[in-house]
Parts: C-alpha cells; sequence; structure tokens
C-alpha cells in the first residue's frame, strides 16, 4: 500500500489502533491470507489478542473498503489490501494457493441489460486450474 496505513485508517473515519495497523502489515507481507493466518501474524507482533478482535478489523477494513475479501468457492474468505489495484484471482484446486491477474482487458458488463433493479459495481474474477508447484509435485510422483 503506497499510502501511509495510518493515513488510509483516518481518511476512512477510523480510529488508529494497534490491531488495525498489525491487520494491515499483516496483509502487506501476507496478500491472501485468511483469518487464522491474520491472527497469527497479529498475535506474534502484538502479543495476546482476541479472536473476535481481528475479527472484527478485518470486517470493519473490509466495509470501508481498505480490505478486499476474496471467498472461491469451497475456500475460507482469504483477505488483501485493496489497494493493490484492480486485479482478478487464479486459485488451485489441489493446495488452494492463490495467484494475482493482472487485468489484461476490461470485462464489461452490459448494465443495460439488468435493468433498473441491479447497478453493477464491480466484477470478479475467478480462474480454477493447477498451480505449477502441484504441477511439478505431480509430475515427480508419475
Amino acid at each position: 500500500m503506497s499510502i501511509e496505513p495510518a493515513t488510509v485508517l483516518r481518511e476512512s473515519a477510523l480510529r488508529v489502533t494497534k490491531q488495525r495497523l498489525s491487520v494491515m502489515a499483516a496483509l502487506a507481507l501476507a496478500p491472501h491470507s485468511d483469518a487464522d493466518t491474520v491472527l497469527q501474524h497479529v498475535r506474534e507482533d502484538l502479543g495476546q489478542v482476541s479472536t473476535q478482535g481481528v475479527y472484527d478489523v478485518l470486517n470493519a477494513l473490509t466495509q470501508r473498503g481498505i480490505l478486499r475479501r476474496i471467498q472461491p468457492a469451497g475456500s475460507s474468505a482469504r483477505y488483501e489490501l485493496s489497494g493493490e489495484g484492480s486485479h482478478h484471482h487464479a486459485v488451485c484446486r489441489s493446495c488452494g494457493a492463490v495467484h494475482d491477474l493482472e487485468c489484461v482487458q476490461t470485462l464489461c458488463v452490459d448494465t443495460a441489460a439488468l435493468g433498473d433493479q441491479f447497478v453493477a459495481d464491480e466484477t470478479e474474477v475467478i480462474v480454477w486450474g493447477t498451480c505449477s508447484n502441484c504441477l511439478q509435485s505431480t509430475n515427480l510422483k508419475e
């Protein structure tokens, strides 16, 4: 995240707290982390913190658009900093690793076809497959 995390929190009308800063730092180091991984990083950073406290921070930061929540079908929710730019994701069916895919082409949604009852504000693409590490280990076993 190019902007100082404390500034991002203030601009989002959130108080700057050690837990919020620690969650943001954890996701800067390890994007696509699930809540348990974030909790582990925060506890290593701050010592004893409650599981619910970290979940509350994840929810608050997601609601304010500071974090992006990704939940591929059949997987636990993953989080990343929203300031990482517009991109989509590739998910390995074998190990669950999530990789960023840069947007090469803008995906179009025909909002006229959606009618007046729905306004699209985000498009998310998830590409499913097998990562190179899993492919390599499968080839080694054969």
